[in-house]
């Protein structure tokens, strides 16, 4: 089977890459900077594991509750929602009351959700979703937050930045492809609910972890969230460099999301999909281990790549290669190994897009407004994933939609570097007082 081979192929090179990197790339022998690299990895891929743990059977979980289509589709959008209102007023608190905690309010707050996924009651399993919708706002803001910030107060050298982020998509990868297996072996034991049992102990035993390892740190804590919320607004309307990230994070994650919500209908052979007597199942945990091997191999050319060139330029044709990988669907619609061969090139974009997307903004959004901005950014991605999820498109659609939204978000990434090639003023993380004290934060107009 295609997809059996395919695995074990990009095994292959996956590891070649790996080994490539860590020839041609010189280590970092400063033990500090390692230790700190272990310590922000532990706890970062304990709180993606607790998320990861999760993803495989909530789906089949609310079936096996008699959920309908219609609840369960309400359930979803609930969590987005959740996401862009909630999560966003709750992710911005990090630059106030301090990334730490709210990394630890992650954890709380996810093993909350996972709590009611054990009552089969529509009302319940909406309180775990907008517990769950806050909490994934917090993942993609206050662990990167607090990690740029902690980088440049230790005053380590900025460009290691990239190779951390790196390295944490890597092990993100690996993480997620460990927690199906382990998700599914709870699963066939315990039932459906397993899985979000494991789920919070692995999230309190990152909390734990957190409070001892991990020290404080603010963007500008003298302010209240709403002015927190003008500051990072100004931030990113002053800086059309802030803007841009903002509009490729939105359409990049906008299209992935769509994708995973639409990768299994544009594989299944036909004769399932019109109702007809199966002729073939396609094997979702095979797929799913192909993608994330993909995004390790992304990530370890994002690597090599940064030896030669920086992220603003390369990641150009990046945007433009994922663009056209999501089209295959639309010219070949049916035809099973073209498309998955288009998904898994998407994939390795995803692996690229995941660093260099983290390694622009902490080099560009300022540290005072750094959690808030991150939320903000998230808004209009939530809305796009909304907006799909309550329409009936069909997938020609959908596709032409994702590979739209790629191509303006390479028009955003050259905008990007036409505005960052000519400057020559210093950024959020390069400022000699940035790096010499990390409590020392650019004022807003400056940037």
């Amino acid at each position: 089977m295609v997809f059996v081979e395919t695995f074990y192929v990009l095994v292959g090179v996956c590891v070649v890459l790996f080994l490539y990197t860590r020839t041609a790339i010189p280590s970092v022998e400063d033990r500090n900077f390692q230790s700190f690299q272990r310590t922000y990895l532990m706890v970062y891929l304990l709180g993606a594991a607790g998320d990861w743990m999760q993803g495989p059977h909530v789906y089949v979980l609310y079936q096996s509750y008699g959920m309908t289509t219609h609840q369960i589709e309400q359930l979803f959008v609930a969590g987005f929602g959740s996401s862009m209102v909630f999560g966003t007023v709750v992710g911005s608190f990090a630059d106030k009351i301090g990334r730490r905690t709210n990394c630890i309010l992650y954890g709380v707050l996810y093993s909350l959700a996972c709590v009611t996924k054990h009552f089969a009651n529509f009302w319940i399993l909406m309180v775990g979703r907008l517990l769950g919708g806050v909490a994934t706002s917090i993942l993609f803001s206050a662990f990167d937050s607090w990690l740029v910030c902690e980088h440049n107060a230790r005053g380590f050298d900025r460009d290691l930045l990239g190779s951390m982020f790196s390295l944490a998509v890597l092990g993100n990868s690996v993480v997620a492809i460990s927690a199906g297996i382990v998700a599914q072996v709870f699963a066939d034991r315990f039932g459906f609910v397993a899985p979000f049992d494991v789920s919070a102990v692995l999230l309190i035993i990152m909390c734990v972890i957190a409070v001892f390892t991990w020290n404080e740190n603010y963007g500008d804590s003298s302010v209240n969230l709403g002015r927190s919320l003008i500051n990072a607004m100004k931030a990113i309307k002053q800086d059309r460099k802030i803007l841009c990230l903002g509009l490729i994070q939105s359409l990049f994650e906008g299209a992935m999301y769509t994708f995973v919500l639409e990768w299994t209908p544009a594989l299944t052979p036909a004769a399932q999909t019109t109702g007809e007597t199966p002729r073939e199942t396609i094997p979702h945990g095979w797929i799913f281990a192909d993608f994330m091997v993909a995004v390790m191999i992304g990530s370890s050319l994002f690597k090599i790549l940064l030896k030669f060139s920086t992220p603003e330029s390369f990641m150009r044709p990046v945007f433009f290669i994922a663009a056209l990988s999501l089209s295959v669907p639309i010219f070949m619609p049916g035809q099973q190994v073209p498309i998955f061969l288009g998904f898994l090139t998407f994939e390795v974009c995803v692996g690229m897009f995941w660093p260099a997307l983290s390694t622009l903004k902490g080099k560009y959004v300022p540290e005072e407004t750094r959690a808030t901005v991150y939320n903000c950014f998230r808004i209009p991605l939530n809305m796009i994933v909304i907006s799909i999820l309550l329409q009936n498109f069909g997938m020609s659609l959908i596709f032409k939609c994702c590979s739209g939204f790629l191509m303006v978000a390479c028009l955003a990434q050259q905008w990007v570097y036409s505005l960052a090639v000519p400057s020559d003023k210093p950024t959020a993380t390069s400022s000699p007082e940035v790096q010499a004290n990390g409590s020392k934060q650019p004022l807003i107009e400056d940037i």
